[in-house]
């Protein structure tokens, strides 16, 4: 009895057949792994990592701000026809070797108070980009102040770029600079937005606050940009595909012994 009864569960058993099997839906992967390319910045991990990355250097940051601000502020003084001018000049190569300095330290090194300066050693790009972009966000800004904003973002990795790229030109690294905060200006105008409180702070301190909240605000942008670069990166890799291989031309058969060998001729029909 159990055996037919197995037989009548299984019909296909009895004439030596196997049942079909469902196949199993397969699980959705592409859009996690999509969803997680292109995830969202997580600001409060990017100001936890700054604070440490910070940590011990407030000080020696803060003589490096006041430096930059009391150059600016001795220009507008001693030149006051020029004192606009000057920082236009200068604004370039001090960008430059401030973000160098804040390049060492998301590398972990130790930096010197005067490589701040050396942005002087590379003053055609670094003046080219200040220059630049300052034209782009002012003729932007001509329209209404948000496309300048916006413009403002989205030349906002350009002196990262140029610090870690010695080679490369001031235009590209703009255009690189560009490409890179395609769809993630909101991401980076809420990072620049979760300070708020902290520049309210600053203000009731008389300005004294500013020369902390600068490097808060700067090493914040360079570890979005690493992360950026990371991510852009590993995009580029998910979406790289080989090349096809080239298709070689077949080879004409060869006939065979049969085909080649011609038929002996028949012999005449009898009359």
């Amino acid at each position: 009895m159990p055996a037919v009864q197995a037989e009548e569960a299984n019909p296909f058993c009895s004439y030596g057949l196997q049942p079909a099997r469902q196949k199993m839906p397969e699980p959705d992967t592409a859009g996690r792994e999509n969803k997680t390319l292109g995830g969202v910045m997580d600001n409060e991990a990017i100001r936890r990592e700054a604070r440490d990355l910070l940590k011990d250097k407030w000080g020696s940051l803060a003589l490096v701000w006041l430096i930059i601000y009391a150059i600016y502020g001795i220009m507008n003084i001693v030149i006051p026809g020029l004192g606009s001018v000057v920082p236009l000049i200068v604004g370039g190569p001090l960008t430059l070797g401030i973000t160098a300095i804040f390049l060492k330290l998301w590398r972990r090194e130790d930096f010197r108070i005067e490589e701040m300066f050396e942005g002087f050693h590379d003053f055609t790009r670094s003046l080219v980009a200040y220059l630049l972009i300052g034209l782009y966000c002012f003729l932007w800004a001509l329209l209404l102040i948000v496309p300048g904003v916006i413009a403002g973002i989205s030349y906002s990795m350009t002196f990262f770029i140029l610090a870690e790229d010695p080679k490369i030109e001031a235009e590209a690294a703009m255009r690189q600079s560009k490409q890179m905060m395609e769809g993630h200006k909101t991401e980076f105008f809420m990072l620049m937005l979760s300070f708020i409180g902290w520049f309210l702070l600053s203000c009731l301190t008389f300005g004294i606050g500013f020369l902390f909240l600068s490097s808060y605000t700067m090493m914040a942008s360079m570890l979005f940009y690493q992360k950026l670069k990371g991510q852009t990166a590993q995009n580029a890799h998910q979406n790289w595909t080989a090349p096809p291989n080239p298709v070689m031309p077949e080879h004409p058969e060869t006939p065979t012994e049969t085909e080649t060998q011609e038929e002996p001729p028949k012999p005449p029909e009898e009359m």
